[in-house]
């Protein structure tokens, strides 16, 4: 480990001399807690931004901190290029073919050329090779790219997920998201909607609360229908058709039906969820870096998936503890466009949001911009750290001062000299403004372990990252697994004997062009179970719903095969709501006491094959919550472990902050002391210069009356020379006291810096050998509510 290494401290780069003009020794760390108060980057076009924004992920990374990084532009998928070996072949398919022929060399030899400049860079910034491959141990990098299936494909247009029930209780943040989700959905459409007076505004917010207030997810096709038969017949003190005719809900309803059909967004149906939960960890718990790659999306595009994504982040938020560390990184690399300081787009609220509140929760936002005058100024003024760049006109660094000065506080800043430092930063060199700091640093940014090949394509994101085959449904909401069946023999609805439940499942939607709906018979199991505990104080209780094909064989119903159903009571219909043909159940299903002996294997299957199982760490002494997957676990671990980390440190910093301030005023009272001695030899120097000078002067001129005194100021410049020696060792004293006194602070500086190096890193949950903990539910914790045969809808 390298002295830059501090516990929870990123190195950005070495401080750099303004008078001088070089750039000194001394690594700029800078305190991660600090982002949990959000920054800026700003800086023109070959300032170093990016490079800036690349080392700040990776050392947040290091230090396995979560990060979503919103990428317009393409640069930040070369996180990904990390190579600790530095082999030209490493570097040979990601060089710029067009650099190596303007150079006049070879593609090989080009890579080369990149493979030993990356090798002396680092070399140079005191980085070995092993910190790369730290880098790439310490978080899971993945890029993402939404409406496209080039790398990790996200599909928004499946559905729009309800929040959860705690995030529905915040009357506020809830408006704001089903807002947030309109307002997006209706510039995808180009439609510029005011959610006070539009009524396609109205209408839409008003059928998106209606299914989130009874904790239904929506998809697409859902909501084309809604539009054309809304749940509702008045909105607000007007009949339905009077505020909207059916006439023009259908030509909404039409406009949102062809983003449904056309080619170009099947990729938006495609993919994993969206979810700030999945996006920041692996399931397995591993801290994720995420690029989410938008330079092939369109402006309404890009507008759509960054209003949605703020969203889902807001929503992650308030479900988390509270936090003083910083628990994971939101960072946007050109924030022009959606932040502005007139407009309000639809991601500027889910911004303001996150500035305003996300330090509470430990989630650090950092912004990137070129102009300053592009964003709002009151996001400015939230942000307590700015990295400002070479700068590109006046009116550029005039905003900065204008928001430097706000964002200061107790009136501390100085103009003046604020305006000295911009004027000498040049590329790759950023003035640091920390409000957690006692001044600005100026400094030079550090080599970065990424390759920066420059924006990637993507058919190099393709290759990067191969895109995993993801099902796409023939029809939103239709499961793929029953749209594959075909070529059954159907009858009509079978008459079954008296005593055997029957439930439908609900239709989704209408089926492929060319199908028929068909009921295909199934064995629904519902029970309500507990997990109790009483020593680990564990009292949780669920519902379990499973569904299973009955077969012919002696094993006619395996548990173990089962289908896990989100449904609940309310889904079940006791009728089909939609004409069908049925298949004909397997002679078990007809047989009324048969679902008893099933109910009851039902219940030893859930006793035996569901125990609750939880996890324990022997490090920090704490147990998982029910529900909790062992990868949220992990991932809730890794965090205690920081804020476990950055206590400690904060209490050995609190233990040594006393005799260090109690230094620095003795510091202070010594260079007054060595100034005023100074200042008393000098005076003195200059009184017995005078004397001496009037008493030779008068020896020399004087008259034979006068010798007597000329002798006694003699005597008196000699005295006064004595005085001099002895101000002059006066001075001598009070500088070795200053002198003493700095090295007994450097001494401590020295101590404080062995006892955090004693701490060691913040511990690996990823690492920890956890202990599992299994409860089985008992005899009488498993209540069957229902076993039936369930009629499930497929398209033939």
């Amino acid at each position: 480990m390298h002295d830059y290494e501090k516990l929870g401290a990123f190195y950005l780069g070495r401080e750099h001399d303004l008078a001088t003009g070089v750039t000194t020794g001394t690594p700029l760390l800078y305190d991660a807690r600090d982002l949990t108060t959000h920054a800026v980057i700003i800086g023109m076009t070959g300032s170093g931004k990016t490079g800036l924004g690349i080392g700040l992920i990776e050392e947040a990374a290091l230090d396995r901190i979560p990060v979503i990084a919103l990428d317009p532009k393409g640069d930040l998928g070369n996180l990904l290029l990390t190579f600790p070996e530095l082999r030209p072949e490493d570097f040979r398919p990601w060089i710029n073919l067009q650099d190596a022929a303007a150079k006049g060399m070879d593609p090989d030899a080009w890579a080369r050329r990149q493979a030993d400049t990356w090798r002396e860079g680092l070399a140079r910034w005191d980085q070995p090779p092993d910190r790369i491959q730290r880098l790439r141990e310490a978080a899971d990098f993945a890029i993402y790219t939404p409406g496209s299936t080039s790398g990790r494909p996200l599909a928004l247009l499946r559905s729009f997920t309800a929040p959860s029930p705690a995030l529905r209780e915040d009357h506020d943040l809830y408006r704001d998201r089903i807002e947030a989700t309109v307002t997006g959905l209706l510039g995808l459409l180009d439609i510029e909607a005011d959610p006070l007076t539009s009524r396609e505004h109205i209408l839409l917010s008003t059928v998106v609360q209606e299914a989130w207030d009874r904790g239904s997810d929506l998809d697409l096709a859902g909501l084309v229908g809604a539009i054309q038969q809304p749940p509702v017949t008045r909105v607000g003190v007007m009949d339905l058709d009077t505020f909207y005719p059916a006439t023009d809900r259908f030509a909404l309803a039409m406009k949102l039906n062809g983003i449904l059909a056309a080619p170009g967004f099947a990729a938006w149906r495609t993919g994993e969820p969206l979810s700030a939960a999945r996006l920041l960890h692996t399931p397995e718990g591993k801290p994720r870096v995420t690029i989410i790659s938008l330079a092939h999306l369109s402006d309404a595009e890009r507008m759509f998936f960054v209003t949605l994504l703020l969203t889902e982040v807001i929503g992650w938020m308030r479900s988390q503890p509270g936090t003083g560390s910083l628990r994971a990184l939101l960072y946007m690399d050109e924030v022009a466009g959606y932040l502005p300081p007139v407009a309000n787009p639809p991601s500027k609220a889910g911004f303001l949001t996150l500035l305003k509140q996300a330090r509470a929760y430990g989630l650090g936002v950092v912004l990137a911009t070129q102009n300053p005058v592009d964003l709002d100024y009151k996001a400015l003024s939230n942000a307590g750290t700015w990295f400002i760049g070479r700068l590109q006109t006046e009116r550029d660094k005039a905003r900065v001062m204008e928001g430097l000065e706000g964002a200061t506080p107790g009136g501390q800043f100085d103009r003046n000299a604020m305006e000295r430092i911009l004027a000498g930063v040049g590329s790759r060199r950023f003035l640091l403004h920390n409000v957690h700091d006692d001044h600005p640093t100026l400094f030079e940014t550090r080599w970065v372990m990424s390759y920066l090949a420059g924006p990637l394509t993507r058919d190099q994101i393709r290759t990067l990252v191969p895109s995993p085959e993801v099902a796409t449904d023939p029809s939103p909401g239709v499961p793929a697994r029953e749209a594959r069946e075909t070529g059954p023999q159907t009858h009509p609805r079978p008459v079954l004997p008296p005593g055997i439940p029957e439930v439908f499942l609900p239709v989704l939607s209408p089926g492929p062009a060319g199908t028929r709906l068909v009921w295909a018979p199934r064995l629904l199991g519902v029970a309500e179970v507990s997990w109790r505990d009483a020593r680990r104080h564990i009292d949780t209780s669920d519902r379990v719903t499973r569904l299973v094909t009955v077969g012919d064989g002696p094993l006619a119903v395996e548990w173990d095969r089962a289908e896990t159903l989100e449904l609940s009571s309310d889904d079940l219909l006791p009728e089909p709501w939609a004409e069908g043909d049925f298949l004909t159940p397997p002679a078990p299903m007809h047989r009324a006491a048969q679902y008893d002996t099933w109910g009851k294997l039902y219940a030893r299957w859930i006793r035996n094959a569901l125990p609750l199982v939880i996890w324990r760490s022997p490090s920090l002494k704490v147990t998982s919550t029910p529900g909790e997957t062992e990868g949220d676990f992990r991932a809730r671990l890794q965090q205690m472990f920081r804020e476990t980390r950055d206590a400690s440190v904060e209490a050995i910093r609190a233990k040594y902050a006393p005799r260090d301030a109690a230094l620095v005023d003795r510091i202070r009272r010594a260079e007054q002391a060595v100034a005023r001695e100074q200042e008393q030899a000098q005076s003195q120097k200059f009184t017995t210069v005078i004397q001496a000078g009037t008493a030779l002067l008068g020896a020399f001129l004087g008259r034979k009356r006068a010798s007597l005194g000329s002798a006694t100021r003699i005597g008196t410049a000699m005295r006064g020379a004595g005085r001099m020696r002895k101000e002059g060792q006066d001075v001598s004293r009070a500088q070795e006291n200053l002198a003493a006194l700095l090295t007994r602070r450097e001494e401590l500086a020295g101590q404080l810096a062995e006892d955090l190096a004693a701490l060691g890193t913040a511990g690996d949950a990823q690492s920890e050998e956890l202990t599992e903990i299994r409860i089985a539910p008992k005899a009488g914790d498993v209540t069957l509510r229902l076993m039936a045969l369930a009629w499930v809808p497929t398209w033939h």
